[in-house]
C-alpha cells in the first residue's frame, strides 16, 4: 500500500536555498513514491503577517514557488490550509487535551520569550495546529528541517494522547530528515534564515547571486572557506568539490566565483520555469482549488471519525 507524506511552507517572503534543500527538495524528490500532500501554511503565516495584500500576494508567490521547483499537480495534492477548515477545528480539539506547560517548553515560545517578544495565542498554540494539519491525513513519513523535529515530536504526543484518552483514531508519524542538509549555513554562518537576513534567495538575479556570494563569512585563518564550502556543498558533487578547493587553498575570491558560477546554473533554468508559471496565474489558481477540494475530502473523513470518538455525533 502506497504511503503517505505531507509537509508544508509558511507563505511569509521568498524562499531561500536553505528553505529548498533543507525541506522543499523533498517534496520534489518524494512526489513520485508516496501520496504527497504539500500545503500552504496561510494560517500559521497569520501569527506574524497582519496585512491582507502582503498575504495574498505571499499566498500566490508561494503556490508558483511549488509548481516552478517541480510540484506535479498530477502526483501530489498541493492545497493551502484555510480551504480545509477541518485544520483549525481538530486544533481546537487538541487544544482541550493539551497543557500550558507542556506547550511552554516549544521552541518557538521559549525563543520568542527570550528575546521579550510579545507572544499571541497563534504562536503559542503553533505546533498544536500542526499536530492538527499531519494528523488529519493518516501521513506516514513528513520532510522536514531539523529545527522542526521538535514539532513532529509534539504531533505524535498528541496523537497518543487522543488515542489514549478516546479510541484508535491516528497514525503516528516520523520525520524525513535528509543530515547533509539537515541545517544550511546562511552567509554569515548562521542557520540560513529569512529572520536574520543571510539568505541566498531561490529564484535569485544574477546580481543578487553575485552580491550574496562575495558577502559571505570567511576565515581568514583557514585554508578552506567553510561558509562557501557548506554551501557549494549542495550543489556539487563532493569529489568534485574537495579537488576544487585542495587546487585553490586560500583564494577565496577564486572560490567565492566558482560558487557564484555553480549558483547561478543552478538557479537559473528554476528562475525561468517560475516566469512561465508567472504568465499562467489562472491555471495557477484552478490548481490550488482542485488542491483544497482534494484535501478537504480526505479531511472530512477523518473528522468525522474524531467527531464520533469525542462524542459529539448525535
Amino acid at each position: 500500500m502506497q504511503k503517505t507524506l505531507l509537509s508544508g511552507v509558511k507563505p511569509t517572503g521568498r524562499p531561500h536555498i536553505g528553505n529548498y534543500f533543507g525541506a522543499m527538495k523533498q517534496f520534489v524528490d518524494l512526489q513520485h513514491d508516496y501520496k504527497t500532500y504539500v500545503m500552504i501554511a496561510d494560517y500559521h503565516a497569520l501569527i506574524s503577517t497582519h496585512n491582507k495584500e502582503q498575504l495574498h500576494q505571499d499566498l500566490l508567490d508561494l503556490m508558483i514557488d511549488y509548481l516552478a521547483i517541480g510540484l506535479d499537480p498530477e502526483k501530489c495534492v498541493i492545497f493551502k490550509q484555510s480551504d480545509v477548515s477541518e485544520h483549525t477545528e481538530l486544533a481546537w480539539i487538541f487544544n482541550c487535551l493539551t497543557t500550558m506547560p507542556y506547550l511552554m517548553r516549544a521552541h518557538a515560545y521559549k525563543d520568542a520569550e527570550a528575546k521579550g517578544k510579545e507572544v499571541n495565542v497563534g504562536l503559542f498554540g503553533y505546533p498544536v495546529l500542526m499536530g492538527a494539519d499531519i494528523l488529519l491525513y493518516d501521513v506516514d513519513t513528513v520532510p522536514i528541517g531539523i529545527d522542526n523535529k521538535q514539532h513532529l515530536e509534539i504531533a505524535r504526543e498528541l496523537a497518543r494522547k487522543f488515542n489514549t484518552t478516546f479510541t484508535e483514531v491516528f497514525k503516528e508519524p516520523t520525520e524525513a530528515i535528509v543530515p547533509e542538509v539537515a541545517t544550511v549555513p546562511g552567509i554569515d554562518g548562521q542557520k540560513m534564515s529569512k529572520s536574520y537576513n543571510n539568505t541566498i534567495p531561490l529564484f535569485a538575479s544574477d546580481e543578487e547571486i553575485k552580491k550574496q556570494v562575495m558577502a559571505i563569512v570567511t576565515d581568514s585563518g583557514s585554508d578552506i572557506p567553510k561558509n562557501v564550502y557548506a554551501i557549494h556543498a549542495l550543489i556539487k558533487p563532493k569529489e568534485e568539490l574537495d579537488a576544487l578547493y585542495e587546487a585553490n587553498k586560500g583564494k577565496y575570491k577564486v572560490l567565492k566565483d566558482a560558487l557564484i558560477d555553480d549558483l547561478i546554473a543552478f538557479i537559473a533554468p528554476l528562475r525561468e520555469k517560475r516566469k512561465a508559471w508567472e504568465n499562467r496565474i489562472d491555471d495557477v489558481k484552478e490548481i490550488l482549488r482542485k488542491g483544497g477540494e482534494e484535501a478537504k475530502k480526505t479531511a472530512s473523513e477523518k473528522m468525522k471519525k474524531v467527531r464520533e470518538a469525542i462524542g459529539v455525533t448525535l
